[in-house]
């Protein structure tokens, strides 16, 4: 059996079809290719065409979590799952892990700064409720309180920020157990909303 063509195909730049005696035999990334050196007119025994076709099936996978790790930050459990997902082999999954970990792309540490960031920007809510989400994508206890006490900000102003954007709202300015409900529910103690809204109507009322 011999290599007759290597194509890049139409609908993923990023690929190469390999036909072997003119018909299609399995496809690599651009990597893999460089890196397995096949050429046209090299021959390959029927084994070795059963090895790099489950090569085909790897490389994929790999692809797909790299764009998947490309998309946004990911807990190191979130690509486990994702690897999961897709039915990877146990040593094909810690490989892709340990890769994506080497080249920067798996982090926990980042990933927390940038989900703490990122819900104190869009959502924000207390450290209870980041400690929880964070937990939930198995970050451990010791990069959440690390990123907490870094990056979490004061609590106490924080609440105060999202009280006076929720109280915009005609049904909270108009209902303030609804207001209270809300705030409890973003993890923030009874004690917390209590002073917090208490300092805020001592300040309107000074206005």
């Amino acid at each position: 059996m011999k290599i007759t063509r290597i194509v890049q195909q139409e609908k993923d730049k990023g690929r190469y079809s390999i036909f072997v005696d003119e018909k299609y035999a399995f496809s690599l990334s651009e990597s893999a290719l460089l890196e397995s050196k096949l050429v046209v007119g090299q021959e390959l025994q029927p084994a070795e065409l059963k090895e790099w076709k489950l090569e085909s099936a790897d490389d994929k996978v790999s692809g797909s979590a790299l764009r998947y790790a490309a998309m946004r930050l990911r807990s190191h459990w979130e690509m486990a799952q994702y690897l999961q997902r897709r039915d990877a082999p146990p040593a094909l999954a810690e490989k892709i892990l340990n890769k994506l970990s080497n080249i920067g792309l798996l982090d926990d540490q980042k990933f927390a700064e940038a989900w703490v960031a990122n819900r104190r920007l869009l959502r924000p809510t207390s450290k209870r409720k980041l400690q929880q989400e964070l937990r939930a994508k198995r970050v451990s206890d010791e990069v959440i309180n690390r990123t907490l006490a870094e990056g979490a900000g004061d609590e106490q102003t924080i609440l105060r920020e999202l009280i006076a954007k929720k109280r915009r709202l005609s049904k909270y300015k108009a209902d303030p157990l609804k207001l209270m409900n809300y705030l409890a529910r973003q993890g923030f103690s009874y004690g917390d909303i209590k002073d917090a809204l208490g300092a805020l109507d001592h300040d309107d009322s000074l206005d």
